[in-house]
């Protein structure tokens, strides 16, 4: 059995939820499951620059001891590991695997060459969305495959739905709260359509773990919130479909143009939740009209407009997207995913 050795940021013993630590986690896992633990060895980012001697030293020693090396860094860690791999892949038998977090590869390697070399030299980079696979080849890389986010999580049964009209309906945000993730427009749109409206017709729970940077405009934010807004906290990963499942909406306003698959919306899909998006760059790789809505990219106006209509006219269609998102949840399972990166894996 081929040996493998997963580099990735896995988190600290206090505890951190973002899209690099979640997916980190999960390839693991999935690795493990499918693979068995004794194949399957990690090494821990975590800690950045004070850490970096070790990290090397543990990178070249695993290049020797396994057949694969799979890394998933953030767009610093990327800067190390491209080149060290590469050259690694050149002086020992290991084979390098690249899985990407996030959408921003494309727009990185434009501007630093080194790094496009570099990853030529790797068996497979393994992007989130055909968005990405398509600009990263107009740009000379051949190796590259799609290889969705996915998320151990339960999918609701459809026997199991929350289908409701009953006032006020129930909205959420499930992601970081940070002003990129576009949570102020969250608050200002659901106040507008209720102002509008003339009664609460729709409520707001935010969910996730605050930014440590922005702890101070988070706090600034909640001193204007109305009794129909409220911060919920975090979710443990294991309760994200008992919780998501009764609200009639998840909103994603992202103004991270580069998202690939966030997590957030294989969240609402598994519960059977609808979502209405700021349109980022792959958002037609994941969402159609027969599972949620997009609006005009980092508007809180359209997002405003949309919430109305959606009031005003597509009540009765959520309850139709309900089922179809189930459905669609169904392509972003771990056991469905990771044979894409399985089967490349020598």
């Amino acid at each position: 059995m081929n040996k493998i050795c997963v580099i990735g940021n896995f988190g600290s013993s206090k505890g951190r939820y973002d899209g690099q630590t979640v997916k980190t986690h999960n390839t693991y896992q999935a690795l493990c499951n499918i693979l068995g633990n004794q194949n399957v060895n990690f090494i821990n980012t975590n800690g950045g620059l004070k850490k970096m001697p070790v990290l090397i030293f543990k990178t070249i020693l695993a290049a020797y001891q396994n057949n694969n090396i799979i890394m998933l860094p953030a767009q610093n860690g990327l800067k190390l590991f491209a080149p060290l791999l590469s050259v690694l892949a050149r002086i020992s038998d290991c084979k390098m695997h690249y899985v990407v977090i996030g959408g921003w590869l494309p727009d990185v390697l434009r501007v630093n060459a080194v790094l496009r070399k570099s990853l030529m030299n790797f068996c497979g980079i393994y992007v989130e969305t055909n968005t990405m696979k398509i600009r990263l080849e107009k740009d000379g890389l051949k190796n590259i495959y799609i290889f969705p986010n996915f998320k151990h999580i339960k999918v609701l049964n459809e026997s199991d739905l929350v289908i409701t009209k009953k006032e006020p309906l129930k909205l959420c945000t499930f992601s970081r709260v940070m002003k990129e993730k576009g949570i102020d427009d969250a608050v200002n749109a659901v106040k507008a359509v209720n102002d509008v409206i003339g009664r609460n017709v729709y409520t707001l729970d935010i969910y996730g773990q605050i930014d440590k940077e922005q702890t101070d405009w988070f706090a600034k934010l909640q001193t204007k919130f109305p009794d129909y807004v409220k911060y919920k906290g975090l979710v443990p990963f294991d309760k994200t479909t008992e919780v998501l499942k009764d609200y009639f909406l998840l909103l994603f306003p992202t103004k991270f143009y580069t998202e690939g698959i966030p997590g957030t919306i294989i969240d609402a899909y598994a519960a059977g939740v609808p979502v209405a998006c700021s349109k980022w760059q792959s958002f037609a790789d994941l969402v159609d009209d027969t599972v949620g809505y997009g609006y005009e990219f980092s508007s809180e106006e359209a997002l405003e407009n949309l919430l109305t209509k959606i009031y005003l006219e597509d009540i009765d269609k959520i309850s139709v997207m309900k089922k179809a998102c189930i459905l669609k949840s169904r392509q972003y399972m771990p056991e469905k995913a990771i044979k894409i990166l399985i089967n490349k894996l020598q």
